[in-house]
């Protein structure tokens, strides 16, 4: 059962193990006291938690997402710039995390053989953002404002471990220029007649590139989907 999919059971696994993280981290011990503490039979949380902590971890971040994405939903942010909704958007997902916890699962996903994950949850927080959001790119657009968010937000969790709280967010606010620079450096260069010829050849070359298809088991960060209406 993919670990993304919230169940009452996953609910109480990673309820009991999250007091556990900041002592003995996202490991072999927590998910031990986790079983304990939630009642669960070890059978059916290593069928839900096959890499056992790890699998609580991912879901962690997914929580967080989850929340995140629900209040954005209730807020009216139409009164805000663009730019300051994104800041908003990222300074929301940190505001109830535990930086402990993050600490621990920021080790666990630096590990080579969960890099791999690590960037894709990171992803797929910018992802939840850019649709919380409105984003309704279609094209290749839809990668670069992910990848570009992306960045962002693993450099800002990493300000924000630094427990330099002072200066987050005047960190965060400069970050999310960059993100505005590049995206205006891009319309500019659209509208270059110098440049035109080549941004006009790099758009036919990426013209085939669409966003992924939504499904219940997104497969992020896309898919190339041949034949599909633009």
């Amino acid at each position: 059962m993919p670990v993304d999919q919230a169940t009452p059971m996953m609910d109480a696994l990673l309820d009991a193990a999250v007091p556990h993280v900041p002592f003995d981290g996202w490991s072999a011990a927590t998910f031990s006291a986790a079983i304990a503490d939630a009642g669960v039979y070890p059978a059916q949380a290593k069928a839900l938690c096959p890499r056992g902590a790890a699998d609580l971890a991912i879901a962690y971040h997914l929580r967080g997402d989850a929340q995140m994405a629900a209040v954005l939903a209730k807020t009216d942010l139409s009164d805000m710039r663009f730019r300051d909704r994104v800041a908003f958007a990222i300074k929301l997902r940190l505001a109830d995390a535990d930086k402990e916890i993050v600490r621990r699962g920021s080790s666990l996903f630096a590990l080579p053989h969960m890099a791999a994950e690590g960037a894709k949850l990171i992803w797929g927080t910018a992802d939840t953002i850019w649709l919380a959001l409105g984003d309704t790119s279609q094209d290749v657009n839809w990668y670069t404002k992910r990848a570009t968010l992306s960045a962002v937000y693993g450099s800002v969790v990493l300000f924000w471990l630094g427990d330099d709280d002072a200066g987050f967010d005047d960190f965060v606010d400069r970050r999310i220029d960059n993100v505005m620079q590049f995206e205006k450096l891009k319309a500019q260069a659209n509208d270059s007649a110098i440049l035109r010829p080549f941004t006009g050849l790099i758009a036919s070359l990426t013209s085939v590139i669409k966003a992924p298809v939504r499904s219940p088991n997104p497969d992020l960060p896309g898919v190339w989907t041949e034949g599909r209406d633009k």
